[in-house]
C-alpha cells in the first residue's frame, strides 16, 4: 500500500511538469502560445461634466485668479489619487510649460528646451501701441532766442536763507554751504551768460543806476521797461526791501551801489556811510556791511562817484576783498579814468566788468550813446551801458530796445554781461 502511495505520487507530480514545460516552452513546430494570460483593464474614471460653452474662453489680460483655467490644470476626480506628473485621461496633465498656439508637438525624445528668458511676455505687449517718440525741438534762430530772452522770467524768492548771515547790522549775503553764491542765485537767468560765439548775436546790457535816491523816480517808470534791463538801489530810503521785491517780480535783477569818497569830498558829498580814504579798513568795511545790510536779493555792487577812492589801491583793495567774500560781482560805473578796480578784480579772481558807454540825460546825448553801446557790442560781443534813473531816458531806453531785434543784439540782464567778458 505504502509503495503504491510513492508511485501514484511520482506520476502527479511528473504530468504537473510536464504540462507546465509544454506550456512555457512549446516545440518548433508550434505556432503560437499554448496559454494567454489576461489582465483586467482599469474602472473607467468618473465622467468630466463638459464646459457650457464649446467655444475657448476669452482671454484678458486683467483676467485674475478666477478667471477659468485650462483643461491640463483641471482636479483629479474624487478617490482617485496620481503621482506629481502623471494624469488620466486628462485630468492631470504633466507638468510641462504651455505651449503658445500653433507650436508642433514637443518632441519628448529631443534635447530639453532652455530655461524660460526673464523678458516680459510679448503677448500682452504686442496689444499696446508702440511709444511715442519725444518730438525734436525746432531749431531756433539767433532773432527768435533774442525775443525769448526778453521774456517773462520770474526770479527766486529772497532772501534764499542759505544766503543770509545775520549780523549786528541786519542780513548781510554770504556764500552758502554747498558754494552757490548770490551772484548766481539772485541772477535773472539767461542762456548768453557766456562768451558771444561765431553766429551768436551780439549782446548789450543796461544798468539804471541812482534808484533809492531822493529825487529818483518812481519804480513803476522802471518795472514797466524790459526786464533784463538791471537796477541799481542806493543803500537809502524807506521800504527798500519791498521795492527791491517788486522789481525782482518784475524780472529785474537788482545790484547795490555804494557811495565811494569823490575827489572834492567832501564839498561834493554822496552821502552818509561814504567809504573815505582817510578811515582805516576796518571802518570802511563796517560802513559797507552797513549798506549790505539794507535790502536783499541783489547780485552785485556798483560805486556812486568815487574818483578819489577808487584810484586808491590800498583803500579799495579790503573793499572789494570783502565783495568777493560774499560771493557777489563788482560792476564799475566807468566814470573814474584811474579806478584800481580791473586790476584788483583780476588779482583776486572777482566777477568784474566795467560800463562802456555813459548815457547820458539830453535826448540826443541818449540817442548817440545807444549807438556806440551798439557798436562796441557788434566789436566785442558784449557791451555795458549805464544809465541815470531818469524819467526821459526811460522813455528812450524802452523805445530802443524794441529795435534791437531787428539788428541782431539781444538785450541781456548785467550778471550775464559780466561773466560772458570774464570768459572773454
Amino acid at each position: 500500500m505504502k509503495a503504491l502511495a510513492v508511485t501514484a505520487s511520482i506520476v502527479f507530480w511528473t504530468l504537473v511538469l510536464g504540462g507546465a514545460w509544454l506550456a512555457f516552452f512549446p516545440g518548433p513546430d508550434a505556432e503560437g502560445p499554448i496559454a494567454v494570460v489576461e489582465v483586467p483593464p482599469p474602472p473607467e474614471p468618473a465622467a468630466v461634466p463638459p464646459p457650457p460653452s464649446t467655444s475657448p474662453p476669452e482671454t484678458r489680460p486683467n483676467d485674475g485668479p478666477s478667471a477659468a483655467a485650462p483643461p491640463g490644470d483641471a482636479a483629479p476626480a474624487p478617490g482617485v489619487e496620481l503621482p506629481p506628473g502623471f494624469a488620466v485621461d486628462g485630468l492631470m496633465a504633466p507638468q510641462q510649460p504651455a505651449q503658445p498656439p500653433g507650436t508642433p508637438p514637443r518632441d519628448e525624445g529631443a534635447q530639453a528646451d532652455p530655461p524660460p528668458s526673464t523678458a516680459p511676455p510679448t503677448s500682452q505687449a504686442a496689444l499696446l501701441p508702440p511709444p511715442a517718440s519725444p518730438a525734436t525741438p525746432p531749431a531756433s534762430s539767433p532773432v527768435q532766442d533774442a525775443a525769448l530772452e526778453t521774456g517773462s522770467i520770474p526770479l527766486i524768492p529772497v532772501p534764499v536763507v542759505n544766503l543770509v548771515e545775520q549780523s549786528e547790522y541786519g542780513p548781510l549775503p554770504k556764500v552758502g554751504a554747498d558754494g552757490k553764491r548770490p551772484a548766481e542765485a539772485y541772477a535773472r537767468p539767461s542762456r548768453y551768460a557766456a562768451k558771444a560765439a561765431l553766429g551768436e548775436p551780439a549782446r548789450v546790457a543796461i544798468l539804471i543806476s541812482g534808484l533809492g535816491l531822493p529825487d529818483s523816480p518812481e519804480d513803476d517808470a522802471v518795472a514797466a521797461l524790459p526786464a533784463p534791463i538791471s537796477v541799481a538801489y542806493a543803500a537809502y530810503g524807506r521800504n527798500l526791501q519791498e521795492r527791491v521785491t517788486k522789481l525782482r517780480l518784475a524780472g529785474h535783477e537788482i545790484l547795490l551801489q555804494i557811495p565811494l569818497e569823490p575827489d572834492n569830498y567832501p564839498s561834493q558829498d554822496p552821502g552818509p556811510h561814504t567809504l573815505l580814504t582817510t578811515l582805516p579798513p576796518e571802518e570802511n568795511i563796517k560802513r559797507l556791511q552797513w549798506m549790505m545790510s539794507r535790502f536783499t536779493g541783489y547780485v552785485g555792487v556798483t560805486n556812486y562817484m568815487g574818483a578819489k577812492f577808487e584810484s586808491s589801491q590800498v583803500s579799495f583793495l579790503p573793499v572789494l576783498e570783502e565783495v568777493k567774500a560774499r560771493g557777489l560781482l563788482y560792476v564799475d560805473d566807468g566814470s573814474v579814468k584811474q579806478s584800481t578796480a580791473g586790476q584788483i578784480a583780476s588779482m583776486l579772481g572777482l566777477d568784474y566788468s566795467v560800463a562802456h558807454v555813459q548815457i547820458d540825460d539830453s535826448p540826443a546825448a541818449v540817442g548817440s550813446a545807444l549807438a556806440r553801446l551798439e557798436s562796441v557790442a557788434k566789436e566785442r560781443g558784449t557791451a555795458i551801458g549805464i544809465a541815470s534813473a531818469k524819467p526821459a531816458t526811460l522813455k528812450q531806453l524802452s523805445a530802443w530796445s524794441e529795435t534791437l531785434q531787428a539788428k541782431g543784439i539781444v538785450l541781456v540782464p548785467v550778471s550775464a554781461a559780466v561773466l560772458a567778458q570774464r570768459q572773454s
